[in-house]
C-alpha cells in the first residue's frame, strides 16, 4: 500500500486531536498523507502538528496565495486514492450531503472521484437526530462509507453512542477500501487462526503463546479482496473483523468440527491456527488438588496425541 494517496480532512471536534494519530499511524506505514482542516478543526488542534506529523502543508482555505499556476482543491481531489473525512461532524456530513463547497475540505470533497471514507464523532443526541441519520443514509446511498461510532463516554460527559473509532479499526477500514484488486471476488476462504485449550479440569488447562494475528490478517486480506471468509478462531484477545464470519472455538476437536463442516464449500483453504499437539483423555470434573504430595505428578491421566 505505499505510495497511495490518502486525504485526512479534520472537521471541528474534541476528537480532532485524535486525527493526529491517525495521520501518524498512516505515515508510518509509508502512505503519503496530506491533511486538509476547517477553520473550526484549528481551535481544537494545530495545523503544525499535522504538518509535522505528515511532513506536508495543511490546507485550511481554498484563497491561499501560492506562487503557483494549480487550483489547489482540485489538485488535492485528482491526487487521492482515498479521501477520508475524520473526525466528521454533524455540521460538515450536513454540507457534504446537499453538495455545499464553502472551505477547502467541503470544495476538494465535491471535486473529488475516488473512495470516500467518513468518520462521524459528536455528541450521541446530535448523531441520533433523525436529520443526521438521514444525511448519513444519504451519503451511504451515494456510495459514501460511513463508519460506525463507538458507544461510550463521551467528552461532554454524556453516555452514548458517537466516540471517534479506534485508530486501528479506522487503518483497517482505509486498508480495505485502498485495496483495488478483487482476484477473490466470488470465492469462498475457510481460515484457522489462534490458539487451542485443552481442559484439564474445570479451571485448568493446556495453550500456548498464539495471538492469532496471523491468521486474522490473512483473513482481512482474502476479504478486501473479494472473497467470502469464514474464520475459525480459538480465544485470541483481537477484534472481531467486519464482513468476515467468524466461528469461535476453545478446543482442537472444536476447531475440527467447525473446520470440517466448512470445508466443502471452501475454495481456498488455510490453517494458520496453533493446534495443540496434546488433550488428555479424561477431564477431571472437579479442581485438581493444589497439595501434591512430594514426588507425585500433577498428572498421571493418558494423552492423545
Amino acid at each position: 500500500m505505499t505510495n497511495k494517496h490518502i486525504v485526512i480532512a479534520v472537521t471541528g471536534g474534541i476528537a480532532a486531536y485524535k486525527s493526529a494519530f491517525l495521520v501518524s499511524s498512516l505515515s508510518k506505514q509509508g502512505y503519503e498523507v496530506q491533511v486538509l482542516m476547517t477553520k473550526s478543526a484549528c481551535e481544537f488542534i494545530s495545523p503544525l502538528t499535522f504538518e509535522t506529523l505528515s511532513k506536508r502543508k495543511v490546507y485550511t482555505d481554498v484563497f491561499v496565495n501560492e506562487e503557483t499556476p494549480f487550483v489547489r482543491h482540485i489538485e488535492l481531489a485528482k491526487w487521492a486514492d482515498l479521501f477520508v473525512v475524520a473526525p466528521a461532524s454533524a455540521n460538515t456530513i450536513s454540507k457534504i450531503t446537499y453538495g455545499m463547497a464553502d472551505n477547502m475540505l467541503t470544495s476538494s470533497f465535491l471535486a473529488a472521484t475516488c473512495p470516500k471514507l467518513l468518520v462521524p464523532a459528536m455528541n450521541s443526541h446530535m448523531l441520533e437526530n433523525p436529520i443526521t441519520q438521514h444525511n448519513l443514509k444519504t451519503l451511504e446511498a451515494y456510495g459514501i462509507s460511513v463508519m460506525e461510532s463507538e458507544t461510550g463516554l463521551l467528552a461532554c460527559g454524556d453516555v452514548g453512542k458517537g466516540k471517534f473509532p479506534e485508530i486501528e479499526l479506522i487503518v483497517e477500514e482505509i486498508e480495505r477500501l485502498l485495496t483495488t484488486k478483487k482476484d477473490l471476488l466470488g470465492k469462498t476462504v475457510l481460515i484457522s487462526a489462534g490458539p487451542t485449550q485443552e481442559a484439564l479440569d474445570p479451571v485448568r488447562y493446556l495453550t500456548n503463546h498464539s495471538s492469532g494475528k496471523m491468521g486474522y490478517a490473512l483473513a482481512k486480506e482474502a476479504r478486501n479482496r473479494g472473497a467470502r471468509v469464514y474464520l475459525v478462531s480459538g480465544c485470541v484477545s483481537l477484534a472481531c473483523p467486519k464482513d468476515i464470519e467468524v466461528i469461535s472455538v476453545q478446543s482442537a476437536k472444536e476447531m475440527e468440527v467447525s473446520m470440517l463442516s466448512h470445508f466443502e464449500q471452501a475454495d481456498i483453504t488455510i490453517m494458520a491456527a496453533a493446534v495443540a499437539d496434546y488433550r488428555p483423555v479424561n477431564i477431571y470434573k472437579e479442581k485438581i488438588k493444589n497439595k501434591i504430595p512430594v514426588g507425585h505428578c500433577l498428572w498421571r491421566g493418558q494423552w492423545i496425541f
